[in-house]
This record gives structure tokens, sequence and C-alpha cells, in this order.
């Protein structure tokens, strides 16, 4: 919900001649687990924290030596390695040095992958809104999308959509229909929220989400879970589900690992600072699920280890710190009505 977020406070974020080309990173898992809150290696994958290893001076030199390059020269020697060349200059020299970085640190000790999240399940919810949303007007999900990111293959592997029938505000505003698309005919048709979370929930245990697999959800900004879900649940009368307590909160993620600021982490403009543009229809919760997908696996593939970093606590938004050890989302289990 790309235009509610806009204007909205977030919380603060949690807060680097070339060698010869080194070996190639392993099939799959194209980001070796290197983090999105690198800060002069602290959380580098080395089983050991001794930065005198020559290991880390090499790196340092290589970085160097990136630093000085053209947007021409890297983009040539992206290409070389076979890597993806397209975006702003900073964001070229930020792949290729964890590029190297990783291949260095592999060299020195080989990386067990097998820690990491299997799957990513991003989500973008739509809601009933109005047009300046005025503070007083309560916002219900219409909209409920889920893409489902394999961290194996780096793809798209599922996507599940369903439109929910708003309770308070049944009748959508002119405004809210030209910009989400939703109409009044599919709300009027569509289930309520319980029921289109328990199809949810339905959905992930399929996908043996929390049983076999490791998850995490993901989400554009922290408003759709501490806002959103969360007045959802207290319109509908239900707990708030175990399954999105925490998600990865790919804004906070993106400024963190390309050291930009916050007002250039708006979904079109990290695209486009990473060389894509948007596909789809904007403020479609599904479509802008898919892009926010497409922008995870860059960062993926440019070697950012995507963490939890926020979650609800007592129903207030918390930060989640970087050093909290990687866990999946639980089993989803549909939650208890309140009394």
């Amino acid at each position: 919900m790309e235009e509610q977020k806009e204007n909205r406070p977030q919380a603060a974020p949690n807060e680097a001649p070339a060698p010869p080309a080194p070996a190639a990173c392993p099939p799959g898992r194209q980001h070796c687990r290197i983090s999105d809150q690198e800060t002069n290696g602290k959380n580098s994958t080395a089983s050991s924290n001794d930065f005198s290893d020559p290991v880390y001076k090499e790196i340092a030199i290589t970085n160097g030596y990136i630093n000085r390059m053209t947007r021409d020269e890297l983009r040539s020697k992206l290409a070389e390695f076979k890597l993806e060349t397209r975006g702003v200059k900073d964001v070229l020299k930020k792949r290729l040095k964890n590029y190297y970085k990783k291949q260095k640190l592999m060299q020195k000790e080989p990386i067990n992958g097998d820690s990491y999240y299997d799957y990513i399940c991003v989500v973008d919810f739509e809601a009933t809104c109005e047009e300046g949303n005025p503070p007083e007007f309560v916002h219900e999900i219409i909209e409920f999308p889920i893409v489902l990111l394999n961290t194996h293959t780096l793809e798209i592997e599922d996507t599940f959509q369903q439109y929910v029938k708003p309770e308070i505000n049944p009748k959508l505003s002119d405004f809210c229909i030209s910009l989400t698309g939703i109409t009044q005919d599919i709300v009027d048709k569509a289930d309520t929220f319980p029921q289109v979370l328990q199809n949810v929930i339905e959905w992930m245990r399929q996908r043996e989400l929390g049983t076999k697999y490791s998850y995490s959800m993901l989400t554009d900004g922290s408003w759709d879970m501490s806002k959103f879900l969360n007045i959802q649940c207290r319109i509908s009368r239900i707990k708030y589900p175990s399954f999105a307590k925490k998600w990865i909160n790919i804004r906070k993620s993106y400024g963190n690992f390309y050291k930009v600021p916050r007002n250039q982490t708006k979904l079109t403009i990290m695209l486009e600072k990473l060389g894509m543009n948007y596909d789809g229809r904007p403020h479609s919760g599904l479509d802008d699920s898919k892009n926010i997908a497409r922008i995870a696996i860059r960062m993926l593939q440019d070697g950012c280890e995507l963490r939890v970093n926020e979650r609800m606590h007592a129903g207030q938004l918390m930060t989640v710190s970087s050093s909290a050890p990687l866990e999946g989302a639980p089993a989803p289990q549909m939650p208890r009505y309140r009394n």
C-alpha cells in the first residue's frame, strides 16, 4: 500500500589492480550469507572475529581499488563474473565488493548455507482509504497477497491473492477504487478477513512453511504488520497471528545494505537504483509484492543476508537487533478470537 505508507514515520534503521578472479559462488545460494548489516566486517561469515587475518587486508585493498573504478569499469568487471550490470554506481560498487568479499571468505572457510531461511513470504496489503487519509479514518485490509520467494533458486515459486470484504466502511471511496483498481463488486463478493486469514494459513500449511521449510515474512516498510494487520485483527476480534509477529522490513535492509538515506527507500526508487522498472499495476497488492520480491532477489544476489529486523510486542512495533539469532517464523496457526 505504497500511497498510504508515504509521509508516515518509520522506525529508525539499525545500524564496505583487481585481484585474480575468484572461484564462482556455489549454485543456488548466490548470496552466500553476507549480512545486510555489514559494518567493517563485524557480521562476516568467518568463524573468527580476528580481523588481523590477512584476508581482511586483501578485502580492504580490493575495496579501495573498486572505489576508484568508473561506472563502465565496474560494469565490465561485473560482466566478466557474469553478475548483474544494472544499477547506479554505488549499487555496482557494493555488488562487486561483496562478490570479492564472499569469495575471499569462502576460500578462508567454506560457508554453511543451510541455516538461512528456505523461503521468504512477501506481503503488501491493500486497505481502504480516502483521499488525504484523514487521521480518524480506519483502514481495513481489502487485498491479502503473498509472493513465495525460494531463497535457494532465487525465484518466485508461488503466489496467493484474495480480496477481503470490509466491515466498518463497506463502501469503497472513489479514491480507493481509482488507486487500487479494486472495485466495489470485488469486495462485496469477497470473504471477511477471518475467513481469508484461514485460507492464507491453509495455503502456507500446504507448502509446509514452518514445518519442513523455514521461512520469514517480508514487507515494504513497517506499516503492513504494525498498522494494517494490527488494526484489522482488532476489527475482526481475533488475536494477532504468531507467524506475522516478526518480519523483514526491506526498506530498512535496503538502506543499511546500500548505505542510502530513508527517503531513497521508496519502492519505485529502490527499483530505479537497482536498474529495474516497475512491472504491473502500481498499488495492486499482488503486483507490489512481486516487485518487492524482485528487489529482495537482487539484494540476495548482491550478497545481502536479509534478516528479521522488526517485530510486534504487546501491540507495539519494536526493532530486532542485527546480532539476534536468525530464526524462522513458526508454523502458521489460526489465532483465537478475542474475548
